[in-house]
């Protein structure tokens, strides 16, 4: 058990401090996005009960705030690092590229493997041609930013995620921020985000990329030791309110922007009071919560896996007619308990060793 609890532990080094509460955020993110896959797959179980799949819909809708809040932490990692430090782009991109890509090959190819063996669950078409090509995006991780059906349902998220790797340096480059004060930084992000909002509630485009500027404004405002009132309240507050926000059935280019720009300002609350010394910091920063978000990557990428397996053996001992509000209450859990043995076999066997080191902290 103190060998696991050892590997689970994730002392990072460089200029940006190891918050733990950093580490809860994203056990709580990657749980928000396992509610989306399990409500999914259950379904069947809650068909005939109005009620349950009413409240299975919900906490489908809850768990897609799950990505956007991740958007918010990468936001605040990456161009933390990049503003204290100038750095060359190869070395950070590197960094970056050996961060991704190890446990994203290992799942690609299990993936493949698996088209192979299940023909009819393969996403690939027709053609050795075309079937390359589509491997061959998914390896540049281009579905996403592009609209391309990934082989790894949830690895759109990563093609948001190269894609703010090669603007962020870019922009602050640009714009001379690493030279400016951090007032004008804030500025500066706040009016670039509100353009940016602008733009896509008349054109449309990839919204959620406002997560990843809400992160970045909580960098300069958490670094500035900008404290909220409250002692925490705000932030639990912030939460609620995403959540809430997850709930609204807005549809259109304005109600969308509205509803994203909604959620980085609340998901900014809820970080800047997690990292402040609050009791929200420390509820976020219970040991169970903060190993889930150490391996939250590995568990990102396996846990639909993992799940659909679970599920189809499930579904052989367990008839749809057995669904119920005890049933409702407990199979999450049990489902959630199931997706965690492949994911941390991936992250230790994995992530943990290739790109976890020292020099790609």
């Amino acid at each position: 058990m103190q060998w696991l609890a050892q590997r689970l532990e994730l002392g990072r080094s460089g200029s940006t401090p190891n918050l733990l509460a950093m580490e809860g955020l994203r056990g709580l993110a990657v749980f928000l996005v396992f509610l989306v896959h399990c409500m999914t797959l259950t379904m069947p179980w809650w068909a005939d009960h109005a009620g349950l799949s009413a409240l299975a819909s919900e906490l489908h809708a809850l768990g897609n705030v799950g990505v956007d809040l991740f958007f918010v932490l990468s936001g605040f990692l990456i161009y933390g690092a990049l503003i204290n430090k100038a750095q060359p782009f190869g070395r950070y991109f590197g960094r970056r590229v050996r961060r991704i890509y190890p446990v994203f090959l290992v799942m690609l190819a299990l993936y493949l493997a698996l088209s192979v063996l299940f023909p009819s669950e393969s996403k690939l078409p027709a053609g050795a041609g075309a079937a390359a090509l589509y491997v061959l995006q998914n390896l540049l991780l281009l579905p996403g930013m592009l609209p391309i059906a990934p082989i790894i349902t949830v690895a759109w998220s990563l093609s948001y995620e190269f894609f703010f790797y090669l603007v962020v340096p870019v922009l602050i480059a640009a714009l001379g921020l690493r030279g400016r004060t951090p007032a004008f930084r804030i500025w500066a992000l706040v009016v670039l985000g509100l353009a940016g909002a602008a733009y896509l509630a008349v054109q449309g485009g990839h919204v959620r990329l406002l997560m990843f500027l809400a992160g970045m404004l909580v960098y300069e405002l958490h670094h500035e030791r900008v404290r909220l009132p409250g002692a925490g309240a705000l932030g639990a507050l912030g939460l609620c309110l995403g959540l809430g926000l997850a709930l609204l059935p807005l549809g259109g280019l304005l109600s969308q922007t509205l509803k994203y720009l909604g959620l980085g300002l609340v998901f900014g609350l809820l970080c800047l009071d997690a990292f402040a010394p609050t009791w929200l910091s420390r509820a976020l920063s219970w040991t169970p919560l903060r190993w889930l978000g150490n391996i939250s990557y590995s568990y990102y990428l396996m846990h639909g896996l993992a799940l659909k397996f679970a599920v189809l053996v499930l579904g052989k001992v367990l008839p749809l007619s057995a669904g119920g509000v005890g049933l409702f209450l407990v199979l999450p859990c049990l489902l959630f308990v199931a997706t965690l043995p492949a994911s941390l076999i991936l992250f230790l066997a994995v992530e943990r060793p290739f790109s976890l080191a020292p020099k790609a902290a």
